[in-house]
């Protein structure tokens, strides 16, 4: 039998990117989950062999404008308590700490480009060693507190937590490494009016994708490559 992954969508074009065919390629049968319009609440939380939450523009916070938050987290808690694999990615990983009783916040910086995050000493024996020196996408101006129990995989000079583990089932990261050149030009191309507010140049951002992006997607494949062997193990 196939392993099964499910995946929280907030927007369609904030989707899997380049961790979809690594998940193909390890087994996983995917189901798409639309939380804007589908029930969360109906998901047993430890049926899915991994579940994956990605990205929004919304913050975890927001409860009251986007109630399926909740159910998100709620989802995200009794997962985490049996210990079954789950995989979040900016967005995802803040509600991941937010299921874990952490603060979600607005940070002091609205971090968007191409920056480069630094490994700990546990990411530096962790996947996200795939990530030293390799520039990835930051779209975001939300932070977290590490949640307790968790482990720190990587930093950058914006925030503190760029990646975090829990045990051997659980990984988060505030950055965007799933985002392929298609995304990238989507998000620029539709995010003129955030570009301008915080005085970016959208074809700098394309500039850097030139520069950073066939890394970046080596980089990510690795390291989601190597993250799900060791599940399998």
């Amino acid at each position: 039998m196939p392993r099964t992954a499910v995946v929280l969508q907030h927007d369609p074009t904030i989707h899997l990117g380049n961790i979809r065919p690594v998940l193909e390629e390890h087994g996983y049968a995917l189901r798409v989950v639309d939380v804007t319009t589908e029930d969360v609440d109906a998901i047993d939380p430890a049926e899915a062999d991994l579940v994956v939450v990605l990205g929004g523009e919304m913050g975890a916070y927001e409860t009251e404008a986007y109630p399926f938050l909740e159910a998100e987290q709620r989802l995200l808690r009794a997962r985490l308590a049996a210990e079954r694999p789950t995989l979040g990615v900016c967005l995802g990983a803040q509600l991941m700490a937010a299921a874990l009783g952490e603060r979600v916040y607005r940070g002091a910086t609205t971090a968007i480009g191409y920056r480069p995050v630094e490994p700990t000493d546990a990411g530096a024996a962790s996947p996200i060693r795939h990530f030293a020196g390799v520039p990835v996408v930051q779209w975001h101006g939300d932070t977290f507190e590490l949640p307790a129990g968790a482990t720190r995989l990587a930093s950058s000079s914006d925030y503190a937590n760029e990646a975090f583990a829990i045990g051997g089932h659980a990984l988060a990261v505030q950055f965007h490494p799933e985002v392929t050149d298609e995304m990238h030009e989507r998000w620029v191309a539709d995010g003129y009016n955030e570009l301008d507010e915080h005085a970016i140049d959208a074809d700098e951002l394309r500039r850097e994708r030139q520069r950073h992006s066939a890394r970046m997607q080596e980089a990510s494949r690795a390291a989601f490559s190597e993250w799900l062997r060791g599940l399998a193990s």
